[in-house]
């Protein structure tokens, strides 16, 4: 049997094949556009292939209550072309198959804690930090869910002391990813984040404001593994300024031995989005059988 796995991403939609096995076969990338031009690419990819289910890891906030009729509905997101889009009702009318939905986010997660850097972890918080910031909590192999999708990357975080950036989260402000995402960097200094590599001072401003949120993370969850991935975290100087926050801030309140080991890059080389979405498929249709 063959699955389809999608990481619908704000920029990006990932498209892959793979088998029961969750081995990827094939892998097409496309970018985001409106949802007619993207998902006509979508269609076409997978017009190769006789698919059993598809799995979706899709930008959000997204309805994933499955006992509603918009369950798939992607919500009030800056994306306007695409809000009150539902993609689950697009793809299983199109194919005709069993499609299953989660955030971009929460499939990272299940990528990691069930192929990548938390494989030995009964429990892992995956933390993208990109164009905006989200997380996804999974224990025991399920992803954590309440009366709605959780969005972490919008607490909110003391402001440094010498931070006049009002922030530039659409809803919010200044809350994290008003503060620390790619996109904060970008309008906050005026240049992208690779090309301010050179200036301590950016990261460790990035630090501060990512290693509260950490630590709220931990004290409320309890992770055994943190794994922060996206495209601000290329800057490999990041996890060690963060490690660094993150033990001062706890104060050795929690016993974390080695945060070398504990706050950790992806093992999946940027395939976690679309090895979860593929695990999304294969997990659907067995339970669906059950």
């Amino acid at each position: 049997m063959l699955y389809g796995a999608i990481e619908a991403g704000g920029t990006k939609f990932v498209c892959a094949v793979g088998n029961e096995k969750g081995e990827i076969i094939s892998k097409k990338v496309f970018p985001t556009q409106d949802p007619e031009t993207t998902l006509g690419n979508v269609y076409s990819y997978f017009s190769n292939y006789t698919l059993t289910s598809i799995g979706v890891g899709c930008f959000g906030p997204i309805e994933l209550n499955k006992n509603k009729d918009s369950y798939g509905q992607i919500l009030n997101t800056p994306k306007h072309l695409w809000k009150n889009f539902n993609i689950h009702q697009a793809l299983s009318s199109h194919f005709s198959v069993p499609v299953f939905v989660d955030t971009d986010v929460n499939a990272a997660a299940l990528g990691e804690f069930h192929s990548g850097a938390a494989q030995e972890a009964d429990s892992c918080l995956y933390i993208t930090v990109g164009t905006g910031i989200g997380a996804g909590f999974v224990q025991n192999g399920k992803v954590s869910k309440g009366f709605f999708n959780t969005e972490m990357g919008h607490i909110y975080v003391p402001r440094h002391s010498q931070d006049s950036f009002d922030g530039n989260c659409h809803y919010h402000g200044n809350c994290l990813e008003g503060l620390a995402s790619g996109t904060a960097i970008h309008t906050r200094y005026g240049k992208k984040g690779d090309e301010l590599e050179e200036m301590q001072a950016v990261w460790e401003l990035e630090a501060y404001y990512l290693a509260q949120a950490i630590v709220n993370y931990i004290l409320i969850l309890a992770p055994e593994k943190i794994i922060l991935g996206g495209g601000v975290m290329k800057q490999a100087v990041l996890y060690t300024l963060i490690r660094e926050e993150v033990a001062k801030l706890l104060n050795q309140y929690v016993d974390i031995d080695d945060f070398k080991h504990y706050i950790v890059p992806p093992e999946l080389n940027d395939n976690q989005g679309v090895m979860g979405s593929l695990f999304l498929a294969r997990e659907g249709v067995l339970k669906t059988c059950k």
